[in-house]
Formats: C-alpha cells, sequence, structure tokens
C-alpha cells in the first residue's frame, strides 16, 4: 500500500544519480518483534488515532530488543544506535512525521548551485547540550572524521564516496581528510560540494552519519568519547542518561537546550532491554511498559486484540553463506551446497507459525512496497521470485555439492542471535535442513546482537541470520551490498557481472529509471537464483501492542526508525 508520503519519494528517487558506494541502513536484529520500538505506518493497516492535547505525566516507558553498541555518529552501524542517535542529535535535516526531509541545524532550505554540485546551509541558532553553539565547523570536523580511514567508520565511506567530492581518494588514502568537499565558511555557512549532482542529497542529510560533532569535546574525551551517557554531546530533542556503555537499560531526558524544545512535550522516556516476548508483554499487560512486540503463539493471542498494530516493514532477512573464514575456503563457497541450503527450508511455514506477527516468506531480496518504477509497479513484481523452497530440488543440488567436495556429510554452524524469537527460528531452520539434507548437521551459536555485528565484521561464522533495512527508498540501498569487496559484503562473494550492472545504475542508467530497474532485476537474480550468495528468508511483519494514550511517534521507512520528538501522552487514566 503507497501514501502520499511515498509518491512523493518515489518521484525523487525516479531520477536519481545513485552514487552511493553502499547504501543500506543498519544490519537488523532479527528480533525487533520483542521490542516496541519500531512502529511503521508506512504502509501498515493503523487503528484511527484521535487527536488529543499532553494531558498527563509525560513519562513513556519502552523496550528495546538490543543494548547500544555505540552512539558515536561515526561508528554507528546497527539499527539500535541509529535510532537513539536520532532522537539525542540532529544534522542538517530531519525527517518529519511525513518522511520528508526538512531544515533542521540548516535554518532555511539549502541554496543550491545550477549544476547541482554545491550545497550551501545556512545554520540556525542552535546549541550543544552544554550551552555552547553549533557551528559550521562541528560539520566539517564530524564529516572528516567519518571519511578518515583512521577512524574505522562502516558508514562513513558508504555514504560519502562518490557523493562529496574527493571522498572517495580520502576513504583509499589517496588524499588527506582536509580535502574532503566540505568548508565552513564561516560560524553560520557550511558549503558542500559534491562530485556529480545527487537528486537525493538532502534526504541523506537527515541520517545519521552526517550529524555534527563538537570538535573540543570528542578530542577532550579521546579513547573515552562515545562510552556512555556522560561523555557524549548532545543538540537533539533528548539526552541519553543512565547509559554505562554495557548496561541493558538507559533513559532519556528532554533536552532544553533544544532549538526547538517547545515542540518536544516528552520529559522522559525509560528504555529497557527485553529480549523475551513473553516478559515484554506482560509488562505491557501490568501497566509498566507502554508498547510490546508480540510473535508465535503470542501473536496469534493478541492478533485481534483492540490494541494491537499491525504493521508491515521494510526490512528483510536471509542467510548469509560465508565462502571464506579464518583464510580458508568454506564448504559454502560451493554454488550447490548455497542453492541446496537456500531451497530446503519451509519460509511459508516459518513466517506463518513461527513468526506469526505478520511477516511473510521472502523469495527475493528488494522488500515489497518499497520501490517502485515511473509507472508506480512494485520492483516485486518487475523482478519476481527467486530461491523459492523446493526440498526436492535442494536434495538433487546437495548431492552434486558433496560429490563436488568429495564428501559424504558436512557439519555447519548458523550464527543467530539470543532473543527468545531468535533462538525458535534457528531451531527451526536446523530441523528442516537436516531434515531434508542428509548428512548435514547444523550447529547453533546464538549470541547477543553486538557480539554477532563483532563476528560478522570479522568474517567469523558458517550461515548468518542477517537482516537489512534501507536508508532511503530505492533497490541500490539493498543491491549494492553485495558488489566485490563491499564492506558489508563480508563473505567473500564475487560476480563480475552482478558488479558491472550495479555500477551501471549508477552511471549511465542513473537517469533511464525503466533500464535501471531492468538492471536490478538482472542483478537480483545473479545474486540469488544464479549464484544464492543468500538465501532470503521473510519480509518483517510486526504486531505491536501501543497504549491508547501513546500518540504522535514518527515512523521511518528508511534511516532511523523512530522519532520521538513529536510523541505525547493523552487521555491516560
Amino acid at each position: 500500500m503507497k501514501t502520499n508520503k511515498w509518491l512523493l519519494l518515489v518521484a525523487l528517487s525516479l531520477v536519481l544519480s545513485l552514487v552511493l558506494a553502499a547504501c543500506g541502513n543498519k544490519d537488523k536484529d532479527e528480533d525487533k518483534t520483542a521490542a516496541p520500538d519500531k512502529e511503521d505506518d508506512k504502509a501498515t493497516e493503523q487503528p484511527t488515532e484521535e487527536a488529543g492535547e499532553p494531558d498527563a505525566e509525560q513519562v513513556l516507558n519502552l523496550i528495546e530488543s538490543a543494548a547500544i553498541p555505540s552512539v558515536d555518529s561515526a561508528i554507528v552501524e546497527d539499527a539500535v544506535g541509529f535510532n537513539v542517535l536520532n532522537n539525542v542529535n540532529e544534522g542538517l535535516y530531519r525527517l518529519n512525521l511525513e518522511n520528508i526531509a526538512e531544515p533542521a541545524m540548516a535554518a532555511e532550505e539549502a541554496e543550491v548551485s545550477e549544476d547541482g554540485l554545491t550545497y550551501t546551509f545556512k545554520l540556525r541558532d542552535a546549541n550543544w547540550s552544554d550551552g555552547t553553539p553549533v557551528t559550521a565547523h562541528d560539520f566539517v570536523f564530524a564529516w572528516q572524521r567519518a571519511i578518515d580511514p583512521a577512524t574505522g567508520s562502516p558508514y562513513g565511506p558508504f555514504m560519502m564516496s562518490g557523493v562529496i567530492k574527493n571522498a572517495t581518494a580520502i576513504s583509499e588514502e589517496k588524499m588527506d581528510k582536509s580535502e574532503l568537499g566540505v568548508v565552513a565558511e564561516d560560524d553560520k555557512t557550511l558549503v558542500v560540494t559534491l562530485e556529480r549532482p545527487v537528486p537525493y542529497f538532502l534526504s541523506l542529510m537527515s541520517f545519521g552519519t552526517f550529524y555534527p560533532q563538537k570538535e573540543e569535546f570528542v578530542t577532550s574525551k579521546g579513547d573515552a568519547y562515545a562510552t556512555n551517557s556522560d561523555n557524549l554531546l548532545y543538540n537533539g530533542p533528548f539526552i541519553l542518561t543512565e547509559w554505562d556503555g554495557t548496561g541493558d537499560s538507559w533513559v532519556y531526558k528532554k533536552n532544553e537546550h533544544y532549538w526547538d524544545a517547545d515542540n518536544v512535550k516528552l520529559e522522559t522516556i525509560n528504555v529497557d532491554v527485553v529480549k523475551d516476548s513473553a516478559t515484554a508483554v506482560k509488562l505491557y499487560n501490568d501497566g509498566k511498559k507502554d508498547r510490546a512486540g508480540v510473535s508465535g503463539d503470542l501473536a496469534l493471542q493478541y492478533g485481534t486484540h483492540e490494541e494491537a498494530r499491525n504493521e508491515s516493514d521494510t526490512a528483510v532477512f536471509y542467510f548469509k553463506f560465508n565462502q571464506e573464514r579464518g583464510g580458508k575456503e568454506t564448504p559454502l563457497a560451493n554454488v550447490n551446497i548455497r542453492k541446496a541450503i537456500a531451497k530446503s527450508f519451509e519460509k511459508e511455514d516459518l513466517a506463518d507459525v513461527v513468526l506469526a506477527n505478520g511477516s511473510t516468506a521472502a523469495n527475493f531480496l528488494v522488500p515489497r512496497d518499497f520501490a517502485y518504477d515511473e509507472s508506480g509497479t512494485d520492483f516485486r513484481d518487475i523482478s519476481g521470485d527467486h530461491l523459492v523452497y523446493n526440498a526436492e530440488e535442494a536434495k538433487e543440488y546437495w548431492a552434486k555439492g558433496l560429490e563436488e567436495l568429495g564428501v559424504t556429510e558436512l557439519e555447519l554452524e548458523i550464527l543467530g542471535g539470543d532473543t527468545e524469537l531468535s533462538k525458535k527460528m534457528d531451531e527451526y531452520f536446523k530441523s528442516q535442513l537436516e531434515g531434508n539434507l542428509e548428512g548435514l548437521k547444523i550447529k547453533l551459536k546464538e549470541v547477543p546482537f553486538a557480539v554477532r555485528l563483532e563476528l560478522d565484521g570479522n568474517q567469523d561464522y558458517d550461515i548468518q541470520v542477517s537482516g537489512w533495512g534501507p536508508d532511503f527508498q530505492d533497490p541500490i540501498s539493498f543491491m549494492d551490498l553485495f558488489v566485490t569487496g563491499g564492506t558489508n559484503n563480508l563473505m567473500s562473494f564475487s560476480n563480475k557481472e552482478y558488479d558491472e550492472l550495479i555500477a551501471a545504475t549508477k552511471d549511465e542508467l542513473a537517469l533511464d529509471p525503466a533500464a535501471r530497474y531492468e538492471a536490478f532485476a538482472k542483478a537480483e537474480k545473479i545474486l540469488l537464483e544464479d549464484e544464492a550468495a543468500i538465501a532470503p528468508i521473510y519480509q518483517r511483519g510486526l504486531i505491536q501492542l501501543q497504549k491508547p494514550y501513546f500518540k504522535g511517534l514518527g515512523v521511518h521507512p528508511f534511516g532511523a526508525d523512530y522519532s520521538y520528538k513529536w510523541a505525547y501522552i493523552s487521555g491516560k487514566e
């Protein structure tokens, strides 16, 4: 279902030159259903929300499904971190309730040169949480730090290479970070020079990697910067408190220094990490939490509850098949082994019985109800299905693969999460794969989300349950993940034709929407049907219980998942 805000964004995305090196939103925690912090009204069936004025204590109590790995805008790479960052800091632009980027730290719309290469931003009068002004120099410092190879930013090169002048050369250590195309003409004037016209550039300015950082504060903290809530500085609607850098709880407090503080109604948001859905629902029913995600049997039980919200999502989950581990080729380097595993588990049963939360089986990478061509056709209708469950075909591929490897059995490890739902899914995968593929033994490794990110970064796994959600509305946000050598590839997959097709969508096909989507469709077929580099599992859906007095939550289909800036409590007895 497309809404007006989608159509506005589609109109923009149709003419994108799309030169991002790797556009993707945050590696996803598969058990977001256990967290009441993911509402998606972009394509959902939501109860009608009656407007009301804040009329009670403005304290919100929420749950997250994972701890915070980082709140350093140069380092953040996950959903939880970006959501926290979105609520305690702010960039030149911010996505509003209609998911349109509007000036935030920028005082007004940017002035764009006739050739589309130069953007001039005039900053508003705004302060950091220590009372000092936010300046153009803070953006220059933050962006240079994010592109500096010494920082090791996972998103800086992705978001800037091919977009901001000299970013690619800097990320490859061929130029100094001072040559990045961003200059502070004075405290209130920021000038950004691009490599080429990028029509969606202003929407990027709402993304966390482009937030400012105060150089004096960051350097004074040294290695302690962003290690806990006291070692951070804030310029957004809230400040973070009671976060020790590792704990399973934190608190947002209204930021009185925020430039738009008059429009921030919530005074306090208490957040606890709860990985078990049953515990989350109990806390909700006991009145201790204001939202709770439900799954499995609980989803069946609460699906028709008067306070339930059926929410779709643009995150897609899949198996990543690691072809090289510890410097050695793995059995998953064999395409027939990958195809066998990819086609050997029943996705519909997983979605309907195990998840039971509105998630749907995925035979694709780019999600449904997300990207549309110039005629409004969903990309899924252009590209079709791939790697559909077929146990008999799986057995044939498995036999071929074992013969090619010269073995009769294999033991492989599945890396997954440590939440209740993650463990149920992993047991389902183990049962399906071992039941359909004779000679396969599956070991389950279930770890906290932050640990999984570390293991992924070190490419220390066989098969990983992974997920991705978009940073902006275009297939490239997913397709660019798996180009050769891509930072998010991390499984040693490489296909020359795939790389060439993705490169073409950013270059010669950039202004030819029909040809560009055809290239994406060909690339998706190579990635899935031909190579089985990954095995799609499901597109996430959510059932959330939400108290009727909780209103005004900002929900975003790309970038950070949600904003509390406009949320408030009204009608609470």
